[in-house]
């Protein structure tokens, strides 16, 4: 395979999509008051169904638990106005300092672009080793996608399941590895080893997770992926960014380099005229990019 840039004959612009994926709806949790607390909320549920043939992939996305001081489970069903209220202030207004900003997902930001982002705390490295040993007691059937601390002493987790092509955990696995960590953080908490304060959230990795070049490759190869990479100029030295929804067709991990073709999905098929399918010339249509040349690579969801 060729390394460098194909010149593709289809037109592409520079930055043509939208780059933030679409954000689930979760619900958030807070202590309000020194008693102990349980809470432990579900969010809305989207069951997208995989490419044809993957009969049991179901991806369950924004699955979001948030627990305090988990004590049963019992909490599960709980109706969402009583996360309204978990929501509100004393004077019943909402505390806007527990929903984040929406942004561009950065791969390795310990969040939506996975990997493992440290506050920086005297105890985030120890909650780390205690969520990677409650991974491993699951016997390679879970993972840790994205593990993040907050000087709020909050630990966000994102957990992957390693036995299904979509990677998705269902809402039993959140349960089990919430309740297994929350247990685990308890007894740090009674040795002195993490404050006492720590709130856990526990989520899926999203129905746009972040595809990690090159590992997650193979594993999404029949994926829509929504693809951001930079091409240089030669004759100035300069490069531009460009993005697009892509399917890929081929990669090399020893020359580092992989083809994309056009994805059939709406924003591709428009281009040819609305309610039409994609042309011949889209269909043949090529883009050879060096590995190193990608700077986000996610699934795509055309919903």
């Amino acid at each position: 395979m060729v390394m460098g840039f194909s010149t593709p004959s289809f037109p592409f612009y520079p930055s043509s999509f939208r780059n933030i994926p679409p954000r689930p709806l979760v619900a958030f949790s807070r202590k309000k008051n020194s008693e102990s607390e349980a809470v432990l909320n579900s969010s809305i549920i989207e069951e997208v169904s995989m490419d044809d043939g993957v009969e049991d992939d179901i991806l369950f996305d924004g699955i979001f638990f948030s627990c305090l001081d988990l004590t049963s489970i019992d909490t599960l069903h709980q109706p969402l106005d009583r996360a309204d209220e978990l929501l509100e202030d004393d004077d019943g207004t909402f505390e806007d300092d527990y929903f984040e900003e929406e942004t561009e997902p950065t791969v390795g930001d310990g969040a939506g672009g996975g990997g493992i982002s440290l506050a920086g705390t005297e105890w985030d490295k120890k909650a780390l080793e205690i969520a990677e040993e409650v991974a491993l007691s699951f016997e390679g059937e879970l993972g840790i996608y994205a593990f993040r601390t907050q000087l709020n002493a909050t630990i966000q987790v994102r957990i992957e399941r390693l036995t299904n092509k979509s990677g998705s955990p269902d809402m039993t696995d959140i349960e089990a590895f919430t309740t297994t960590y929350r247990a685990r953080l308890d007894e740090a908490e009674a040795t002195g080893n993490i404050p006492g304060n720590i709130s856990l959230e526990v989520s899926s990795p999203g129905v746009e997770r972040v595809v990690r070049i090159p590992q997650d490759l193979e594993r999404f190869k029949e994926r829509n992926l929504y693809v951001k990479y930079v091409t240089e100029a030669t004759e100035a030295g300069s490069s531009s960014e460009h993005d697009g929804i892509f399917r890929l067709i081929s990669y090399d991990v020893e020359s580092r380099s992989c083809s994309w073709g056009l994805a059939n999905v709406r924003v591709n098929r428009e281009k040819a005229g609305k309610g039409r399918p994609l042309s011949k010339k889209q269909k043949e249509w090529r883009l050879n990019t060096p590995l190193d040349s990608l700077r986000l690579v996610r699934l795509f969801s055309d919903i």
